[in-house]
């Protein structure tokens, strides 16, 4: 029986570290970026991951797992800005970045806890490919709910979606990891 906790933690380490060494790079660059636009980039590594599934071949040197860690980060980005709103300059330090960033990980990170104690670790026995297709559903949503300026009915709003794609990202990443 594989350890869970362990592997979740060990694949959101790797996320961390990626987003402390692009924090030294650029600082918190992505505090211009509005929802929508973190959206669109998610969208955009999800296409990417499935084009290469379903191709088989990438014509550019960039794997699926840096991708899945993109959306792990731009999700978690996301949901900082939801919470802070655009910026027109870079206005946290890298600290205050960082312990955002811990804190929506840490949030999103107790929600896949919950629902995996429910769902029993369903996640184990998925396909892979159907950890995509589940994100670029959550993406669609996402859309949908931002074209509505983040008013629905009975749904959950734009948080749960990121925090969504983010969990099936880790699951990805830990396929990735550990190969099961």
């Amino acid at each position: 029986m594989p350890d869970t906790v362990a592997q979740f933690e060990k694949v959101i380490s790797i996320c961390r570290d990626l987003f402390i060494h692009k924090l030294e790079d650029y600082g918190a660059s992505w505090r211009i970026m509005r929802p929508s636009s973190l959206t669109d980039q998610i969208f955009i590594k999800a296409k990417r991951i499935r084009s290469i599934e379903e191709k088989g071949v990438s014509m550019i040197d960039e794997s699926i797992r840096s991708e899945v860690i993109g959306i792990v980060n731009y999700g978690i980005i996301g949901l900082i800005q939801l919470e802070l709103g655009c910026a027109d300059s870079v206005d946290i330090s890298n600290e205050k970045a960082l312990s955002l960033y811990d804190k929506y990980m840490t949030l999103t990170k107790n929600l896949m806890y919950a629902k995996n104690h429910d769902y029993d670790e369903a996640w184990r026995s998925m396909r892979p490919s159907s950890y995509t297709d589940l994100i670029l559903m959550k993406i669609c949503r996402t859309k949908q709910i931002e074209d509505h300026a983040g008013v629905t009915l009975v749904s959950e709003g734009i948080d749960a979606n990121y925090m969504d794609m983010v969990n099936y990202s880790l699951f990805g990443l830990i396929r990735i990891e550990y190969g099961e």
